[in-house]
């Protein structure tokens, strides 16, 4: 049985620490009565500007290019059915359950503000869905970033109404059912709740935040094996001296050269190398500039959290209701647009792009002799009859190449819709979404890169790397023995993939990471 979290959610108080245990975990989510109060008056003004009986978009009027045609008030209920039917035309595989419970807590963060017009009952529902561990079934294509992401979302609602299919421990059953085994009520929405659910941002920023964490992971991951890579090449440490990265300035620059002065500190051998003759001048770029270039992928992760975070804690549906001093108004913006959750998405692909492209490098070093300081060929002994890592490193350089193409933006793409209505659009969801990809090819990198230097380290007989260093180093070998002749080498390459994925790597060494973070 897993754990299950207890969360309050206080409206724009969400946290990276709270998101991400929502991502990690089943969670219990509560509103404090605020939220409720201000959900409640909303709605009431909701029902005041019905009253006025006056057009209202949203509200009594059809949506996109029909807005301008007026909805009986007999038929708003029918309205907002029709509404959530006819845009569940999602396709693909399902989203995860991980993603599904970050978009219906973020939905619900924004519905508790109290301008979306939405009743309790509503709130409650998705809570209803949050609590018990219902996931909808959403697919993972269909959306365009605006208005919202209109599809996916009207999935999940579609789940509220008791209709389409739910999981529940991992099983596909009716959502009719699933509500019905935990004492739910099938909502009948009111007028403006079905516009209010499914116009938003919630998926798209959902997705980025997946790849926002599993950046985070891969980089800190990539920092402790790039200093293995330092040590098993007989690299030097003094591209990291503090002088020369504090007099260019870059936040992330000087964080990851103190990380790796901290890491390689201590280590025999690198001590073992002071007074050696060496016709290496400088190291290769990818041992000595990593500072530079995983330091600007910091600095760009930060970036990217910074937009998400706010995203997080947003109001994203249309129209808002606020009150002016005559009273309630409708007010139709944009805010369902994507654009800065798209632009956060393309700008992570670069950093998770070069993050294994300067892994992938690494491990290209280790592997050539004329490069590595006295390591056999292709890391194995007898070298000819065995292959070694010539092959694992080919497989690397495919998924980097691969990364490159992936990365390409696509917000700079845009199409139209409902009848040029919709004439701008963001692709922030397809943005977000290919992230994942190119964290699993760049979580494998490293994870190759973990291997060949730990395989370096091993060949350096009778001389210990540094305290942290030893203790990745033994968390490899508990899972992939040294590699001592030619095997059947997929599953070690697995098992190293999943020691960044999850972590493990990392765990001891939280001090040297307290500042990396603008957002926590």
């Amino acid at each position: 049985m897993t754990d299950i979290k207890k969360l309050t959610l206080h409206p724009r108080k969400l946290s990276f620490a709270m998101l991400r245990d929502i991502y990690n975990q089943p969670v219990s989510l509560t509103l404090p009565n605020s939220a409720y109060e201000a959900i409640e008056a909303s709605h009431e003004d909701v029902r005041t500007i019905i009253a006025r009986d006056k057009s209202a978009y949203g509200i009594n009027t059809g949506f996109g290019l029909l807005a301008t045609t007026r909805i009986s008030d007999d038929q708003l209920e029918l309205l907002q059915r029709n509404l959530i039917v006819s845009h569940s035309v999602g396709t693909g595989d399902a989203l995860t359950d991980d993603v599904v419970r970050l978009i219906m807590v973020m939905k619900v963060a924004s519905l508790a503000q109290g301008v979306s017009g939405v009743r309790r009952v509503v709130v409650d529902s998705l809570l209803g869905l949050i609590n018990n561990q219902i996931t909808p079934h959403i697919p993972v294509k269909g959306s365009v970033g605006a208005s919202g992401d209109l599809a996916p979302l009207a999935h999940m609602t579609l789940a509220m109404m008791g209709e389409g299919h739910v999981y529940v421990d991992g099983e596909s059953v009716p959502a009719a059912e699933a509500l019905a085994q935990y004492g739910l009520e099938p909502i009948t929405l009111a007028a403006k709740e079905g516009l209010a659910l499914i116009n938003g941002t919630q998926v798209s920023t959902a997705l980025a935040l997946r790849g926002y964490f599993h950046a985070r992971d891969l980089l800190e991951s990539a920092t402790i094996v790039g200093s293995m890579s330092i040590d098993a090449a007989k690299g030097s440490d003094a591209p990291f001296d503090a002088r020369i990265h504090e007099v260019r300035g870059h936040h992330g620059q000087i964080q990851i050269a103190q990380a790796h002065r901290s890491l390689i500190k201590g280590s025999a051998i690198r001590a073992s190398h002071d007074g050696e003759q060496d016709n290496r001048v400088q190291d290769p770029y990818c041992l000595r500039c990593q500072p530079q270039v995983m330091g600007a992928c910091l600095d760009i992760i930060n970036q990217v959290g910074q937009t998400l975070l706010i995203e997080a804690n947003a109001v994203t549906d249309n129209p808002l209701i606020f009150n002016n001093e005559d009273g309630p108004v409708a007010i139709s913006g944009g805010n369902f647009h994507a654009e800065p959750v798209a632009f956060a998405a393309d700008i992570l692909a670069l950093a998770i792009a070069e993050i294994g492209s300067m892994s992938e490098r690494r491990v290209a070093l280790l592997i050539d002799a004329t490069l590595s300081a006295g390591l056999p060929p292709f890391l194995v002994e007898n070298a000819g009859v065995n292959s070694g890592f010539m092959i694992a490193h080919v497989t690397a350089a495919a998924l980097a190449s691969e990364n490159k193409s992936i990365a390409h933006p696509g917000s700079v793409d845009s199409i139209p819709t409902s009848a040029n209505q919709e004439d701008h659009v963001s692709m922030a969801t397809y943005s977000a979404r290919r992230l994942h990809e190119m964290i699993q090819n760049t979580a494998t990198i490293i994870g190759i890169e973990l291997l060949a230097a730990g395989q370096g380290i091993d060949f350096r007989h009778g001389l210990d790397t540094s305290a942290p260093l030893q203790t990745a180093h033994q968390r490899l070998r508990e899972q992939v023995s040294f590699y001592d002749k030619d095997r059947y080498l997929a599953p070690d390459i697995e098992a190293a993939k999943q020691l960044v994925l999850s972590g493990t790597l990392t765990t001891h060494w939280q001090d040297l990471r307290e500042d990396w973070y603008s957002s926590k």
